[in-house]
């Protein structure tokens, strides 16, 4: 879906003016769904772990990207979407690749946004995890010195100790694994931090990892109508599970010819 950061960056072809109308297919529902709609269908459930959502965007013929930005395939629909699922989250969970590519900086969420968390009890930002075994990030970066809450990066205990250095000046930095950065680990981490509502906003092989421990809750898919062709990534890399995991259709909207789709796995 649209993202990473405030302002916005641009959402391509399907651009329209005024604010966009959103319709549900399923379930059936007359008339536009206004934002106390979206945040009813995109509440999280009571659990007592972290419930790990992903959010992604893929154009009609599978491409994950656009000019090698997700923001290109998005349109004002999926953008509105895209800001109520991080108002809801406790954590934004991102690969290092996607922080890079997609030009994470300031606030993830606006002040419309922060007012309503304030409200309900949430911290007005929500936290931001990134996940780096390698440690290949920037401390002088913009994602950095702009960042309104300090950053967590998950990594391993292979990194290397002079980037884990000069990371510790501007993050938290925490071993997740031993040799690579396990998502049982990742897990651990958010829970000991009581962030159970977590938005994952990519990358793919973030993405197949994931999906190989059996740790996707839900699936966010955004269907763009374009067709954008070329060679880009899927929104999963990486080996799969022994088995695929089935997912429910739970939700189904649209607005302009896109598609939002809610999948949550079926226990």
């Amino acid at each position: 879906m649209e993202g990473p950061g405030l302002p916005a960056a641009q959402h391509g072809r399907l651009q329209r003016a005024g604010r966009s109308v959103i319709t549900s297919l399923l379930p059936t529902s007359p008339g536009a769904l206004d934002d106390d709609a979206l945040h009813r269908l995109y509440a999280y459930p009571a659990v007592e772990r972290p419930y790990v959502r992903f959010n992604f965007i893929a154009a009609a013929d599978g491409a994950a990207t656009s000019g090698g930005l997700s923001a290109g395939l998005g349109n004002d629909g999926d953008k509105r979407i895209f800001v109520v699922l991080r108002r809801l989250a406790d954590v934004v969970l991102v690969g290092a690749g996607t922080v890079r590519a997609e030009g994470y900086e300031g606030d993830l969420v606006d002040d419309a946004a922060k007012s309503w968390r304030s409200a309900r009890g949430l911290a007005a930002h929500p936290g931001v995890a990134v996940i780096s075994g390698s440690l290949d990030l920037d401390p002088t970066a913009r994602f950095f010195r702009k960042a309104p809450v300090r950053p967590l990066i998950l990594t391993c205990g292979r990194a290397p100790a002079g980037r884990r250095a000069a990371l510790e000046a501007v993050a938290d930095v925490v071993d997740c694994g031993r040799d690579t950065v396990e998502t049982a680990g990742i897990l651990a981490e958010l829970e000991r931090r009581g962030q159970r509502r977590v938005i994952c906003e990519g990358g793919p092989a973030v993405f197949g990892n994931f999906t190989r421990a059996d740790a996707v809750d839900e699936l966010c898919l955004s269907i763009s109508p374009l067709l954008a062709g070329g060679e880009g990534p899927r929104i999963s890399v990486g080996g799969g599970p022994d088995q695929p995991r089935a997912l429910a259709l739970v939700s189904l909207l649209t607005e302009d010819s896109a598609l939002y789709t809610l999948y949550r796995r079926i226990p």
